[in-house]
């Protein structure tokens, strides 16, 4: 049999930050954290942590036993750099082992830190980022000639295609899901080694079997469903009369292994199954790099511009695809509207419909504090080192030799701050680096997960409030330093949409948008989807963690001007529950609280 079998597993967690403490910007950043018990059960194993970050973390340990017991480089990983940074903080074993994986075992795919929906941000925060990815991914990838890549939540474009092909010197694998390809109708193209033409720069692309992907991780089939589900309903008959090898490509989160008990077994076997019949085991880029160099035979074409197709614009691996309107994947998951006609969308929840409406106004509102503290930094480099865009982003690009210090210190890399600040190093360094713990903070902020899931009240949408609040005050505290306090007083303003987020339905005169069924513009659906899912705060969570941060960081005049329009005792850290974490076993089922200690 000439079928070959590719497995990708995506390994992200945001973390349970509800503070970021004080810093110069000369060491990585230190905070606090959530403290909400829950437990996994793995096989007959509870693994218990003080939060969900801690506990899947601590999972992630029987993960790569499950991994490393495979034939090597069976499947790809990758794992979001903040995510392998805080496995090397909290658990050094595991990292030690996901090192050793990623060297022996695994196939190492780079993908970029925060994990934020690249095309929502800047060119400018994407080329950063983009480069970032390859910088920290360096001891895994090292001189290899194809290397994967993984965009969060597979959202992607042509101009962020290209921006990450113009990043690294290599010939760059996206692996995408089969429902963002356009005009894929020739069969033989369909489990082959096709490219995307982004502008002038050709990738490899492959798009995963998003059936099979879901069966596995949401146990629809069992074992024997799996292994017939490939190796006799993948089957291409042309291929295999020719002699041609193809690939049956699949991926999901890394959690993915951790649904239920039984999960990683569950894996094995499937994996064993398809071997007994007849079926190899190998990774989506390493079957490219066969194909490429004649390792697997091709098609007349297979790997060139012959076997191009095209990808949908904003298309993704998760949107909501039942209100698809072309039967293709898009973005309106993390945007509440759909592109094709502009309609705001809804979503039930715990039994009712809520309007997506506030996640519009979420994406919009962060575009601009985003903005506001890279024009920030910018402007303050700019006032002492006449620096173009490239010297400043070579700067911050390597400024995640200091951000992520303890990854690249394992690897003997350079974090020194001559290597860091030598592209502005006119700047004095004090302030510099003060800055690019800044931009570092405020690129923190843009996880995707909070626009994910249907309700705003989580703890990844406290998370990222917290740090783009904690970015704006630490360069309005800057400004002020410097004595330039119209800056500052306008990044005041900005850190007050956050406490005022709700007022934005009117700023932003959401009111003229047009609803899927039309109620979910209204005023009415706009104030219920803010509620507080915490019985101790009235406050939406956008305006609660805004708070939580403002009360000790903000200066003490200002702190006490707000004081006088907000009840500080209300600026808690606890939040509602995510949907998709309620199969763990928490100590508090109600809410994601913030206990004061561990009882």
């Amino acid at each position: 049999m000439f079928q070959k079998f590719a497995y990708h597993f995506h390994g992200y967690q945001p973390g349970d930050i509800i503070y970021i403490h004080d810093g110069s910007g000369w060491d990585p950043i230190k905070y606090s954290e959530r403290l909400s018990p829950i437990s996994l059960k793995i096989r007959e194993i509870e693994v218990k942590g003080r939060n969900w970050t801690r506990t899947v973390i601590k999972a992630y340990e029987y993960v790569n036993d499950t991994l490393g017991s495979l034939k090597e480089k069976s499947v790809s990983v990758d794992i979001e750099p903040f995510t392998l940074f805080m496995i090397l903080r909290y658990k050094p074993k595991i990292y030690g082992e996901i090192v050793e994986l990623f060297g022996e075992k695994i196939e190492a795919v780079p993908t970029p830190p925060f994990h934020p929906i690249m095309p929502h941000l800047s060119t400018f925060e994407q080329s950063i980022l983009a480069r970032v990815s390859f910088d920290f991914y360096v001891p895994f990838v090292g001189d290899k000639d194809v290397i994967g890549f993984w965009l969060p939540e597979n959202v992607i474009t042509k101009e962020t295609a290209k921006i990450v092909v113009e990043s690294v010197n290599k010939n760059v694998l996206f692996l995408l899901d089969e429902r963002q390809f356009i005009g894929l109708h020739f069969p033989q193209a369909k489990l082959s080694c096709n490219t995307y033409k982004c502008d002038d720069k050709l990738a490899f692309v492959f798009g995963r079997d998003h059936e099979l992907s879901d069966a596995f991780a949401f146990n629809t089939l069992d074992v024997e469903g799996l292994i017939r589900a490939v190796a006799e309903g993948r089957i291409d008959v042309f291929k295999e009369k020719l002699e041609i090898p193809y690939l049956v490509y699949l991926s999901s989160d890394l959690e993915a292994l951790l649904s239920n008990p039984q999960q990683l077994d569950k894996f094995l076997k499937w994996i064993s199954g398809l071997k007994e019949r007849g079926v190899e085991i190998i990774n989506a880029v390493e079957f490219v790099r066969k194909k490429k160099t004649q390792g697997f035979k091709v098609l007349n074409g297979e790997c060139s511009e012959h076997f191009r197709i095209n990808v949908k614009d904003y298309s993704s691996w998760s949107d909501y695809y039942d209100l698809s309107l072309d039967g293709r994947t898009s973005d309106m998951r993390w945007t509440g509207v759909r592109r094709e006609d502009n309609k705001v969308i809804f979503r039930w929840y715990k039994g009712r419909k809520v309007s997506q409406l506030w996640k519009f106004a979420y994406t919009k509102l962060f575009r601009e504090l985003n903005r506001a503290v890279r024009f920030g930094v910018l402007g303050l480099i700019r006032k002492y080192h006449p620096a173009d865009e490239e010297q400043i982003k070579e700067f911050l690009v390597r400024y995640a030799r200091i951000f992520f210090r303890e990854h690249y210190e394992y690897f003997g890399l350079d974090t020194s701050v001559e290597y860091v600040t030598e592209p502005i190093k006119e700047v004095d360094p004090t302030l510099s680096l003060k800055l690019g713990r800044i931009y570092y903070i405020m690129l923190l902020a843009n996880h995707s997960c909070p626009r994910f899931w249907e309700n705003i009240d989580t703890r990844v949408t406290f998370g990222n409030v917290v740090a783009i609040s904690k970015a704006l005050i630490e360069l309005m505290s800057l400004y002020i330093e410097e004595g330039l306090h119209e800056r500052a007083n306008f990044l005041l303003l900005e850190y007050m949409k956050l406490l005022a987020f709700p007022q934005l339905y009117y700023d932003y005169e959401l009111f003229r948008m047009k609803g899927v069924e039309g109620w979910e513009t209204t005023e009415e659906a706009w104030f219920e989807s803010l509620k507080s899912e915490v019985p101790n705060s009235k406050y939406n969570v956008i305006t609660r963690a805004a708070l939580y941060v403002g009360k000790e960081a903000l200066p003490s005049d200002i702190r006490q001007a707000i004081e006088a329009l907000y009840d500080l005792k209300q600026a808690v850290a606890d939040t509602g529950h995510i949907p998709g974490e309620m199969h763990g076993n928490w100590e508090n089922k109600e809410w994601c609280e913030h206990k004061a200690k561990l009882e």
